[in-house]
């Protein structure tokens, strides 16, 4: 055995003793200095309409949609359709077994995309009042799911004006209602006025409530009469309120682009308003199958996502 020398015996103790303190140090660090814990910039979900043709086919039950999400495309959120369990809204075990699934495979639910409850700003009050209170079941459907919002329609008639007061007044009733639940409900650019992002964030303005917010559709812009209202205008108007935002997609070039949304521009738009939560696919295209228009979608998402960098 090699003897050790008091002076090299020091320099051992102090080069231990060094190395323990910057690993205990280490500890102390911030945690986001650690690469894993660098969060990115947006989150990607995956909305149910995107597979409406598969569902609708019988492809898929509504109640494998989230084993599908994971399994098929690595996407852990979602953002369900009613009209693909329209019925189900009040029925607690169906409810509860559509969020055990989801949690047993590690999804979470985000919202419900709500259509055919009648419409939020219609003329006849006492229509409006009905599609208010057939809005309440689909509010407690998606808080029992774990979900933090219903997304709704600002459907309505008359002058321009009146529709922002109808609509508005539908909305603020849906959205009290919701309150009680710590619900959100949040309004699409989904045709009519609503697609025209002036009038609907005028809307949002006059409901005035916390929890009435909008979730801009990077495609919904057609005014009817063949107009279309400029998606990117659009989308920076009803960016200050969106709890949710929806990646529209029709068609793809040979680069992986979509060929009708400039999605890097779209992106900065949605990031600049301070939006780092879930941009959800809604591919919606002939061209490719429905399986292959989600998985180039997220392609592109998550290209995007690398070149604005991270937050």
């Amino acid at each position: 055995m090699v003897p050790v020398s008091p002076i090299d015996r020091r320099q051992f103790l102090k080069t231990s003793a060094g190395i323990a303190v910057a690993a205990g140090l280490t500890g102390l660090l911030p945690r986001t200095t650690l690469a894993e814990d660098v969060k990115p910039l947006f989150k990607i979900s995956l909305a149910q309409w995107s597979l409406h043709r598969t569902i609708n086919g019988g492809k898929l039950d509504n109640r494998d949609f989230a084993k599908t999400a994971k399994e098929v495309y690595g996407i852990e959120a979602i953002e369900y359709v009613n009209q693909f369990f329209k019925d189900k809204a009040s029925d607690a075990a169906y409810i509860a077994d559509l969020k055990k699934r989801a949690e047993d495979v590690g999804v979470t639910t985000q919202l419900i995309m709500i259509d055919g409850e009648g419409h939020l700003g219609d003329a006849d009050e006492a229509k409006r009042t009905q599609a208010v209170e057939n809005h309440y079941k689909w509010v407690e459907a998606s808080k029992a799911l774990g979900g933090h919002s219903i997304r709704v329609n600002a459907a309505s008639s008359g002058t321009y004006d009146e529709q922002v007061a109808r609509a508005a007044d539908g909305l603020r009733r849906v959205t009290e209602f919701a309150d009680k639940l710590q619900m959100n409900v949040i309004v699409e650019n989904h045709g009519g006025l609503s697609s025209n992002g002036e009038w609907l964030s005028t809307v949002i303005k006059k409901v005035a409530h916390p929890r009435c917010g909008t979730l801009p559709d990077f495609g919904n812009f057609n005014l009817g009469g063949g107009k279309q209202y400029d998606r990117y205008k659009g989308v920076t108007e009803l960016m200050p309120f969106a709890k949710a935002v929806s990646a529209k997609s029709h068609d793809f070039d040979e680069q992986g682009n979509e060929t009708k949304t400039d999605y890097k521009k779209m992106m900065k738009i949605v990031l600049d308003a301070g939006y780092h939560g879930y941009v959800g696919i809604e591919y919606e295209g002939g061209k490719h199958s429905e399986d292959e228009g989600i998985k180039l979608t997220k392609k592109l998402l998550e290209r995007v996502r690398d070149e604005l960098g991270h937050a």
